[in-house]
C-alpha cells in the first residue's frame, strides 16, 4: 500500500500520518511492524520511556508471566524471533519479558517512529476530513486516517480511596507503577492492600526482606503453584523445531495456548478420579491446572465445587496456624476471577513476620501518618503496597476517551454499557480500533497471539477501504447491540458472571456491571473472519471524499 499522507514534520503545527498508534507494549510494537510492512506512515505514542507496555511498568518484586509461559508468550510472525532468543525458565520474570520486547524493538527498528514520554491528551475525530486528530500533552498535534488504541487492558491504576490514605507519610507504591530504582523493604513494617495475581506474586517477595508484613486480604484467592522451572538448551532447541506445528497448535486452541483440546468432564469420573487428577495437576503445576484438567469446572456448580473444594484442602494443608487458614478460604466460584498462579504464596503465612487481616472481618477505618487503623486495632507501617489492581479492560480506553462523531465521547458513549462490535469498533468512532477491547476475547487468549490476529484483521479492512475507495469504516447499532447480546449470551452459560471480579467490573465503583470479554474461544476469530468475508457485514462505509464533498454512506 502507498500512502498519501507521508510523515510531514514541517506542515505548520500538525503532523500528519496514515495511521496513530496509542501504546508500545506489546500490541502496540506489533501494530507498528504491521502497518508498517503494508506501507503506512505510522506513528506511535506512550508515555513510558521505552517499548514494553505493561512490562514496562510492573516492576514489583516478583512480578512474572503467570499464564501459559515461555517460550510460548512469544510473537508467532516471524521463526527468526524463536530462533534467536532464549528463554531462561518457563514462567519468565519480568525483567527477561521486557528485555525480549527491547530485542524486538531493536531487531525491527521500531523506536524510530515511537514518541515516548508522551502522553495523549485528547483525539478526536474530524468529520469533513475523515480523520483523527490527535493532541499531546507536549503539544504535538497529529493527523491520522485510522487511531488504533493498544493502550492496554490491565494499565490504568485503581487507586483506592480510604479515608486519610494520602496523610500516610511514608513511602507508597502501586504494583502497576513500581519506581525503577530499588525500592528497599529491609528493617520495614509493610502493608499490602490486595491479593490478587500482584499482590500474591510480590507478597513472599517482600515477606523475605521486611521486618514485617501486613496483609491486608480483601478477598480471599485461590492460588495455584506456578511450576516454574528453568529452559534448558534441548527445550530451546525442541521449541524451535516444532515452532511452526505450535503454532498451528496455537491458533486452533480456544485460548491461543501450545496445548492439546480435549474432552473430559469432571462429573464424568469418580471423586477418586477427580482428586488423583488434581493431585497430579497440583505437583506439575503452572496453567496446566486449567488447561488440562475438565473441561466443565466453569460451568457446572457441581465440577467446580469439585476443585474449589480441593484447593481449600491444599491450603489448610500449607497454612500451619487455623485461624489463619480459615481467613484464606475462598467463598467464590473457582476461576471466576483471574486464575493466579504463585510462588510459595501460602507457605508465607507460616513465617512470623506475617499477618494476614481480613478486611471483610476487619474493616480499615482510616489511614494515619504511620499506621493503618482498622475495626479491631491499629498496624504501625512504613510502607504501603497498593495491589489493588486496576480498571480494567475499559478503564484505558476511558482514560484515553476519545471524541467521535458530532463530538461524542466515549465516556458518554459507554455511560451505561461497553457498546462495541467485535471488540475491536465503536459505532459513532470511525476509523478506530481496538485492541484487546472490550468485547474481545483479550485476558482470556494468549495476548501477543491475540493482538496478532487481531491487528490481521485490521489491517486486511485497511486495504478493503482502499481497494474500494473509501474513507471511513464503522459499525452500525444494529450490529452493536447484537454483539453485546451474543458476548454476554456466551458468558451467561458460565458461572463467571456470577462472581464479583474485575472482569464484570466489580472493582470500580460506578462502573457499568456487566462481563465484558468473548469467552467463544478460538470462534471469536472465525467470527471476524467471516465478517470480512461477508463484505464486512455490520459495518457502514463512506467514499473517500474531500472535506467540502457531502457524506456518501454506504452499508
Amino acid at each position: 500500500m502507498t500512502s498519501q499522507n507521508q510523515p510531514s514534520r514541517n506542515s505548520g503545527s500538525i503532523e500528519h500520518y496514515d495511521a496513530v498508534i496509542i501504546g508500545a507494549g506489546v500490541s502496540g510494537m506489533y501494530a507498528l511492524h504491521h502497518l508498517r510492512e503494508m506501507g503506512l506512515s505510522v506513528r506511535v505514542y506512550d508515555g513510558a520511556s521505552d517499548v514494553g507496555g505493561t512490562w514496562w511498568y510492573n516492576r514489583y518484586p516478583g512480578a512474572r508471566v503467570d499464564g501459559p509461559g515461555s517460550p510460548f508468550y512469544c510473537y508467532t510472525f516471524t521463526d527468526k524471533l524463536m530462533e534467536e532468543w532464549d528463554w531462561a525458565e518457563t514462567q519468565s520474570a519480568q525483567p527477561a519479558v521486557l528485555a525480549y520486547l527491547e530485542h524486538v524493538a531493536d531487531e525491527f527498528d521500531l523506536r524510530r517512529d515511537i514518541q515516548f514520554e508522551t502522553w495523549v491528551q485528547d483525539a478526536r475525530y474530524d468529520e469533513a476530513a475523515q480523520r483523527w486528530t490527535v493532541t499531546t500533552r507536549t503539544g504535538v498535534r497529529a493527523s491520522a486516517q485510522y487511531l488504533i488504541c493498544a493502550v492496554g487492558a490491565l494499565s490504568t491504576a485503581n487507586l483506592p480511596d480510604i479515608p486519610g490514605i494520602k496523610d500516610f507519610s511514608g513511602e507508597t507504591y502501586h504494583t502497576g507503577q513500581w519506581p525503577h530504582e530499588p525500592v528497599s523493604f529491609k528493617g520495614k513494617r509493610v502493608a499490602v492492600i490486595g491479593t490478587g495475581s500482584s499482590g500474591i506474586q510480590a507478597i513472599p517477595e517482600i515477606a523475605k526482606e521486611a521486618e514485617h508484613v501486613t496483609v491486608l486480604q480483601r478477598t480471599a484467592q485461590y492460588a495455584f503453584p506456578a511450576g516454574n522451572r528453568p529452559i534448558t538448551p534441548d527445550d530451546m532447541a525442541k521449541a524451535r523445531k516444532e515452532f511452526g506445528a505450535t503454532r498451528e497448535k496455537m491458533i486452533a486452541h480456544p485460548g491461543g495456548f501450545p496445548v492439546d483440546s480435549h474432552e473430559r468432564m469432571a462429573m464424568d469420573y469418580t471423586p477418586e478420579e477427580r482428586r488423583a487428577r488434581y493431585e497430579e495437576l497440583w505437583e506439575r503445576g503452572s496453567f496446566m491446572f486449567f488447561l488440562n484438567g475438565f473441561n466443565d469446572i466453569a460451568t457446572s456448580e457441581e465440577a467446580n465445587a469439585s476443585l474449589a473444594d480441593f484447593v481449600r484442602d491444599k491450603i489448610r494443608g500449607i497454612v500451619r496456624d487455623k485461624a489463619t487458614a480459615e481467613m484464606l478460604m475462598p467463598d467464590h466460584f473457582v476461576m471466576t476471577k483471574r486464575p493466579i498462579l504463585d510462588n510459595g504464596y501460602f507457605e508465607t503465612y507460616n513465617r512470623d513476620n506475617v499477618t494476614l487481616v481480613d478486611l471483610r472481618e476487619e474493616p480499615i477505618e482510616r489511614f494515619t501518618e504511620t499506621s493503618v487503623v482498622t475495626a479491631s486495632g491499629e498496624y504501625p507501617i512504613d510502607m504501603l503496597v497498593l495491589a489493588t489492581g486496576f480498571d480494567a479492560i475499559s478503564g484505558s480506553m476511558l482514560r484515553l476517551n476519545p471524541k467521535g462523531r458530532d463530538g461524542m465521547s466515549l465516556k458518554d458513549r459507554w455511560q451505561d454499557r461497553f457498546h462495541n462490535y467485535l471488540g475491536m469498533t465503536i459505532t459513532g468512532f470511525p476509523n478506530l480500533f481496538m485492541i484487546h477491547g472490550p468485547g474481545s476475547p483479550g485476558v482470556f487468549y494468549n495476548m501477543p497471539l491475540g493482538a496478532e490476529r487481531q491487528l490481521d484483521w485490521i489491517g486486511k479492512c485497511m486495504d478493503h477501504l482502499r481497494e474500494h475507495g473509501m474513507g471511513t469504516v464503522e459499525a452500525t447499532t444494529e450490529s452493536e447491540e447484537a454483539w453485546g447480546n451474543e458476548v454476554t449470551g456466551i458468558a451467561s452459560f458460565t458461572l463467571f458472571p456470577r462472581t464479583d471480579s474485575w472482569w464484570t467490573g466489580a472493582n470500580i465503583p460506578g462502573k457499568p456491571r456487566g462481563f465484558s470479554a468473548y469467552l467463544g474461544g478460538s470462534l471469536y476469530y472465525q467470527r471476524i473472519a467471516d465478517v470480512a468475508d461477508k463484505d464486512y457485514e455490520g459495518f457502514v462505509f463512506e467514499q473517500a471524499r474531500h472535506a467540502d464533498d457531502d457524506r456518501d454512506r454506504i452499508a
